[in-house]
């Protein structure tokens, strides 16, 4: 009997940490494991690949660029490389719009009922063309999730001077390895 207080509380908290899981950026690691989110990549030629990084709504542009940049070094190092260059490389945006009604018209009246005004036009009483008909307040948020895709051409040896879209395998781990989320 003294618990039947504890059952809404440890409710509440299941609810709030499931939640806050749902709020997290993408955590750095492959995707397909149970995610479609995370990096992947594809073996073109023996010293081509083409790397990608999905994100999820939480995830900024930027990170979705560190993580393909560092998976893009993870593999040349992988396959014994020193450097690698970018040939062709993207970032996709998808925008998806979200609206929600406004939580005081549910909270006042039910999704099943609301307020009706009628409206007289030619002879009849009406609900349709009415100015208040269907104009109920709607929250409008825009959803942003990047992906960035590159396909990459792997060397050994010094990096080409003078070639802006050559990296430096090495550098690119040191550099934004520990900058990204990783799994916990």
């Amino acid at each position: 009997m003294r618990y039947r207080f504890l059952r809404p509380v440890l409710l509440a908290a299941t609810a709030a940490l499931a939640l806050s899981a749902c709020a997290t950026a993408t955590p750095y690691g492959p995707a397909g494991e149970g995610s479609r989110y995370g990096y992947s990549e594809q073996r073109v030629d023996a010293d081509r690949y083409r790397v990608s990084f999905s994100g999820n709504s939480v995830t900024s542009r930027e990170q979705v660029e560190m993580g393909l940049l560092l998976r893009a070094a993870e593999v040349t190092r992988e396959n014994g490389y020193d450097w690698f260059a970018t040939v062709n490389r993207a970032v996709d945006r998808d925008v998806r719009l979200q609206a929600t009604p406004d939580p005081f018209y549910y909270d006042r009246y039910s999704p099943f009922w609301g307020p009706s005004w009628r409206y007289y036009r030619r002879g009849y009483w009406s609900p349709w063309g009415d100015p208040f008909w269907g104009s109920r307040d709607f929250d409008v948020r825009e959803i942003d999730r990047f992906e960035a895709t590159a396909e990459i051409v792997m060397g050994r040896g010094a990096k080409p001077a003078g070639d802006p879209n050559a990296f430096d395998a090495g550098e690119v781990i040191s550099n934004l390895g520990p900058r990204v989320t990783r799994p916990m």
